[in-house]
């Protein structure tokens, strides 16, 4: 989870007297952002049967420090119907994660109003890749703004400025808060209906937003998107040997998977969610109380426990024996189609690659993040440049290009869980709605331990129904299928309602 995270592009009006937008104009000093510059162009598209005109604001915004000098670029897209009153009309401020991670999947995978062309499925086509209108777009619900934190996309360290300033889990919320901050003074949206929609890291970003604007800025949000949620980093710490979250919570991915890859025997083989709710109810009695008696567990008992293990995930009993029960993402990913010569995905468990290619090339080679990368990075190209009219010769950073290292240091000190802020921010205004989306072929943030996270957040009763819960049948960038694509329209939509 710490590794990916896939989160969106913000985008955000700004202009060069820090008041109004203004046409781009052609820097002729070597600073590639001697100034804050945008490009506004006019578009129109149809969303769920309703024509929207629109207009697009793409360009960067300076981040300052207390001294008020520029530490910072952002880079933003800002997707605004054009006659709506502002006073009515919500914004969405969107992003994806890493860290590291530009919001291009978002933007161009299932908010923005275009999206890449894939197979239904989401499998990738033949290069040169394409983008179309986008009718699942959430324009129809509210204008949007993708942002690129710094270290992604076109978003740099400036001037006063260094990566240290920015690339940490609490100077990377404090920073995106200002820009929002911002973008609601010099837009005059302070009373537009506001939303969060974060994706993979993103949804630890949006956690703290939520908890650090409400607090520090007095800003309450109508609701926020948690696509591909994690909140609590230990549930994904296989090193622990005492501990027993990662593979109670990785259990039921695991189940899912093997059931979408033939790899269970009937009546598991017969129905995905039903394997699933056995997958969860096993995880959370026998296998977790096998697991918490350790080297004390009686062989008899963890021979029976072994082999119901291998009936969930369709591994050999004795390669579960081999690994005392606790079955690690790497075991299941590298094992479960060994037979055929084959590894599992990550980012979306439906995706291969040959196991041989996988374990002898250096590092782990994601086959679902491979089948995305090129195709999405093409697009975005292609769109800005020629579609929205925005040049520039800096190297755009899809993923971790610009971003080395992150400072985990203060969120260590809080157990690596960031579930405890959103808490207080739902506390503080308890009519904030959270969706939360999961993807059943998703192992970078398992849908079970994010179950599992907010069943340990201590929300009241009353605060427990603000939470939605959405399940699809694909992977971390559920949207990537066209099927999940207009369900998670719908349940935005719903969302939505629910929301105002």
């Amino acid at each position: 989870m710490k590794q990916l995270a896939y989160s969106a592009l913000l985008a955000v009006s700004l202009s060069l007297s820090h008041a109004a937008f203004a046409d781009e104009k052609k820097d002729s000093a070597p600073n590639p952002y001697p100034e804050e510059k945008t490009v506004v162009t006019e578009h129109s598209t149809e969303v769920g049967g309703q024509s929207i005109k629109y207009k697009a604001t793409t360009g960067n915004s300076f981040v300052y420090n207390d001294k008020n000098e520029v530490i910072g670029s952002i880079f933003f897209t800002a997707y605004t119907k054009k006659g709506a009153n502002p006073k009515n009309r919500p914004i969405t401020f969107a992003y994806n994660g890493g860290p590291g991670s530009a919001s291009v999947w978002l933007h161009m995978g299932a908010l923005g109003p275009k999206r890449v062309v894939m197979d239904k499925e989401g499998f990738p086509l033949k290069p040169p890749f394409n983008f179309i209108d986008n009718e699942y777009s959430i324009l129809d619900l509210t204008d949007i703004v993708f942002i690129d934190p710094v270290g992604t996309g076109y978003s740099r360290a400036h001037d006063k400025g260094k990566n240290e300033d920015f690339h940490g889990v609490w100077e990377d919320i404090e920073t995106i808060s200002e820009f929002i901050r911002l973008y609601m003074t010099r837009n005059e949206r302070w009373s537009s209906p506001k939303f969060l929609a974060g994706e993979s890291y993103g949804t630890t970003r949006s956690a703290g937003i939520a908890y650090n604007m409400g607090q520090n800025h007095g800003v309450y949000f109508n609701g926020i998107m948690l696509i591909s949620s994690v909140l609590d980093f230990r549930l994904d710490d296989f090193s622990d040997r005492n501990g027993i979250l990662a593979p109670v919570t990785m259990l039921p991915s695991y189940t899912a998977a093997a059931w979408y890859h033939d790899k269970l025997k009937a009546p598991l083989s017969n129905d995905l969610e039903a394997s699933i709710a056995q997958a969860k109810e096993f995880a959370l009695n026998d296998y977790a109380l096998a697991l918490l008696q350790g080297d004390n567990l009686e062989p008899r008992r963890k021979l029976a426990i072994a082999e119901r293990v291998a009936n969930f995930t369709g591994l050999s009993v004795d390669l579960v024996l081999e690994k005392n029960l606790r079955i690690t993402l790497n075991d299941f990913l590298h094992n479960v189609k060994r037979k055929e010569g084959e590894t599992l995905g990550r980012l979306d468990s439906r995706f291969t690659t040959p196991e041989l290619d996988a374990m002898n090339k250096p590092g782990y080679r994601d086959p679902s993040y491979m089948a995305i990368h090129g195709t999405y990075t093409e697009t975005l190209m292609t769109y800005l440049s020629q579609e929205l009219n925005y040049k520039s010769d800096l190297p755009y950073y899809i993923l971790g290009g610009g971003v080395k290292s992150w400072n985990y240091k203060d969120f260590n000190r809080q157990s690596n869980d960031i579930s405890d802020k959103l808490t207080s921010a739902m506390l503080r205004n308890p009519d904030m709605q959270v969706y939360v989306g999961n993807g059943y072929y998703d192992f970078a943030t398992p849908f079970f331990a994010t179950e599992y996270t907010f069943s340990h957040m201590g929300l009241p009763e009353e605060l427990q129904d603000n939470v939605h819960m959405s399940y699809y049948e694909s992977g971390h960038m559920m949207y990537i299928r066209e099927h999940d694509l207009i369900k998670l329209k719908q349940d935005l939509a719903e969302f939505f309602k629910k929301s105002l």
